[in-house]
């Protein structure tokens, strides 16, 4: 009798260990991509050849964020661009704490509590698990170049190398090293703001294989597949601004001015035309603000600028959702508080 009972109890805490372990079936650095596929989700379309030579992660963050790498043979590659790396306009790190919103105030207060660039793309940290790019209005502004790119992440990396950043086409084992890149900087599930409850469906989904189209379209509804992108015209009377603000943040767009201007055009960093903390640049941008120059911070923070004659650097245009109309007001007050 005591021997069954001791099976018995045996058996009892084998099935309560199987049951612990199946109710952390995720944990916080599982990659979303590797749950969704856990719950019969299919591979996305992007993923690494990593049978072609000279593929890898290393290799793909070097073209990243310096422009040169080293080849197969081991010699270094020719840069990737004279003008622009591909920081100068995409953050690495996350970016914005609700995955879920493109909120560009919610951005810019987690850039300045991180110490990251605010900028006109969207950051590389999660693009694996994207399924559209160029998204929205930026058909208007590369034509038929965005047809092929909406949907395949390796020829969007090539329109951004050749067109955006006006250099050279990658070879394809530079594509894939930045795709390799690009999956270990995928969204991890600590990334989601994911309730306990909603945890628990999950974990329910993947222990028992039941609910599995739920648990993934909860997962996918905590972040954008595809990042909006409107293009917005400067107000109708620039000297009066936009009607519909009435109150403007000047601390707001110092920190827009710190961490958006001076990132690509203090110390000529990506740009030709230098600006500094200094109260004469401020006056200087605060003079042309209104105007329709090239000087004019409303003309190219919504059109961007066209590359010089004999230069191909030029600025590229923030979306209503990289930088809102309020932020954008909130910014020409700071300048103007320089007099």
């Amino acid at each position: 009798m005591k021997y069954m009972f001791t099976i018995s109890l045996l058996a009892f805490i084998g099935l309560a260990a199987t049951w612990q372990v199946s109710s952390i079936d995720f944990s916080p650095e599982d990659n979303v991509q590797d749950i969704l596929v856990q719950l019969g989700g299919e591979a996305l379309p992007h993923t690494v050849n990593s049978n072609i030579e000279g593929v890898s992660v290393e290799k793909g963050m070097e073209l990243l964020t310096t422009g040169i790498t080293t080849k197969a043979n081991g010699g270094k590659t020719k840069k990737q661009s004279s003008h622009f790396l591909c920081t100068s306009c995409h953050n690495m790190l996350k970016e914005d704490p609700d995955l879920a919103v493109a909120d560009p105030q919610a951005r810019l207060d987690y850039a300045v509590s991180n110490g990251l660039p605010f900028l006109q793309g969207t950051t590389f940290y999660g693009i694996i698990n994207r399924t559209s790019f160029y998204n929205g209005d930026y058909v208007k502004k590369y034509g038929d170049l965005v047809e092929d790119a909406r949907h395949d992440l390796r020829n969007a990396i090539q329109l951004c190398a050749t067109t955006c950043a006006q250099g050279r086409l990658l070879e394809e084992w530079e594509v894939e090293s930045i795709l390799a890149y690009f999956e270990q900087t995928g969204l991890k599930m600590k990334d989601l703001i994911l309730s306990e409850v909603e945890a628990n469906q999950i974990n329910q989904a993947i222990s028992s294989g039941e609910d599995q189209d739920m648990a993934r379209n909860l997962i996918q509804s905590k972040y954008l597949q595809a990042s909006p992108a409107h293009f917005i015209a400067p107000p109708e009377n620039r000297s009066k601004g936009p009607e519909d603000i009435s109150q403007v943040d000047i601390e707001n767009g110092a920190a827009i001015y710190q961490h958006s201007c001076l990132h690509c055009h203090e110390n000529q960093r990506f740009s030709l035309f230098e600006l500094g903390p200094d109260k004469l640049s401020l006056k200087f941008l605060d003079k042309h603000f209104n105007k329709y120059n090239r000087y004019s911070t409303y003309q190219v923070v919504r059109w961007g600028t066209s590359p010089i004659p004999g230069k191909k650097s030029y600025m590229p245009n923030y979306t209503q959702e990289r930088m809102s109309v309020q932020q954008l007001e909130d910014l020409k007050a700071y300048m103007a508080s320089s007099n």
